[in-house]
């Protein structure tokens, strides 16, 4: 698939996709970036590193600009946690420090594991309605 049919194919998922289900690929896309800014700072490439943490960053930052805080008792410590994220983020990518990527890394696997058990969830419920 050349680069360019790939990027149609990603706009087009996100196009289409459900307001739960771009939230898993947001934290999808910050656990790539994590992975890739790792495996960056383990080679040398600063370059690499920069690019993956920039774009992790803005997904923090999409998320923190998406939560609703006046529908859910626990966003404001959700949101708590996002600007911590993003604080940590650019540490890690100030000083192209591992030990810092892993523990972002650590803080985003329980919520991304957790918002994909909520997509299934929403999906079965979904499912649920329109077979009664």
């Amino acid at each position: 698939m050349t680069q360019w049919a790939h990027q149609r194919y990603l706009a087009h998922q996100v196009l289409t996709a459900s307001p739960e289900r771009l939230v898993t690929m947001l934290y999808d896309g910050i656990v790539a970036d994590l992975g890739r800014a790792s495996s960056a700072i383990a080679a040398g490439d600063g370059y690499a590193c920069n690019e993956a943490l920039v774009r992790a960053q803005s997904i923090v930052l999409e998320l923190q600009r998406s939560l609703r805080t006046d529908v859910w008792d626990g966003a404001d410590q959700l949101l708590a946690l996002y600007h911590f994220l993003y604080s940590r983020l650019v540490v890690a990518n100030v000083k192209k420090d591992a030990a810092v990527v892993a523990e972002c890394l650590a803080l985003v696997q329980p919520l991304q594991q957790a918002w994909h058990r909520a997509y299934v969830a929403v999906g079965e419920s979904r499912q649920a309605a329109a077979a009664s």
